[in-house]
């Protein structure tokens, strides 16, 4: 088994080299899911968990105060230490709709979101216009090929075709979100939601799993964790804890598959 350095030389889209990197440098794979109703508590939990994390996971249209000088305060924690920015848009829409969605409006998303994530079932064009506002500006899609819901239909041939679009547009597709590795190209990334400590599920039909599953079991390469670090008493400590916890588990993993 490569690892993130290595697999940063065969990855196509410059994105994805440049996050395989950073993993490899920050040594995490933690991306961190911050669902906060207001700009500054999202900015300040950006700020706190900022060297702990490889990608900051967004909702900008939950903000009950979303200014738009949002998009510039954040890129400044993302370079100040060195984390993505992943907005978790899930456009669903036709082509020329989603690339509205995605440049215009009131949050104008292709300006500062390194990464936007996109469900498949408008098709290709979905992709397509996408790709025509993102990719000059150096941005990735992430496809959603499985989610972490109960009953979802994000499985099985729906996830096989979500690779196979990703896989064909790996020019501007750098991964997918997933419960577990499906791409064979080393290039591609795998990002799971769904994951704390402890096994479990919530009141609306999330299900959770734990980090030994994800990254050892199911060989994914990045974990997003949200209230389980958001809500801690301490979200640093529960950070950097979980941060450690999920490296350690990527250099068994990666142990395991290089001896087998």
């Amino acid at each position: 088994m490569i690892n993130f350095a290595e697999r940063a030389r065969l990855a196509l889209h410059p994105l994805a080299q440049k996050l395989f990197l950073l993993m490899e440098k920050k040594r995490t794979n933690l991306a961190v899911a911050i669902d906060s109703t207001f700009q500054e508590e999202l900015l300040a939990m950006a700020d706190l968990l900022g060297p702990e994390i490889c990608i900051l996971k967004t909702h900008v249209d939950i903000l009950a105060d979303f200014h738009s000088n949002l998009g510039c305060a954040l890129r400044k924690l993302a370079d100040r230490h060195q984390f993505l920015i992943f907005e978790d848009r899930k456009f669903a829409d036709i082509g020329q709709t989603a690339s509205l969605q995605y440049e215009k409006g009131l949050y104008h998303i292709a300006e500062w979101a390194d990464l936007i994530n996109a469900h498949i079932v408008p098709g290709p064009g979905l992709i397509d216009g996408l790709k025509k506002i993102g990719r000059p500006l150096g941005r990735g899609l992430i496809l959603i090929a499985e989610m972490s819901s109960l009953g979802t239909l994000a499985k099985g041939r729906f996830a096989d075709k979500a690779v196979q679009m990703g896989e064909n547009n790996n020019d501007f597709v750098l991964g997918f979100i997933a419960m577990r590795k499906l791409s064979r190209q080393p290039g591609m990334l795998h990002l799971t939601p769904g994951v704390k400590l402890k096994s479990g599920k919530d009141a609306l039909g999330q299900q959770y799993r734990t980090i030994e599953d994800v990254l050892e079991k199911d060989n994914s390469d990045i974990i997003i964790v949200g209230r389980e670090i958001s809500h801690a008493p301490d979200p640093l400590l529960m950070a950097k804890i979980i941060r450690e916890r999920a490296w350690e588990c990527l250099l068994r993993s990666w142990q395991v598959r290089t001896r087998v």
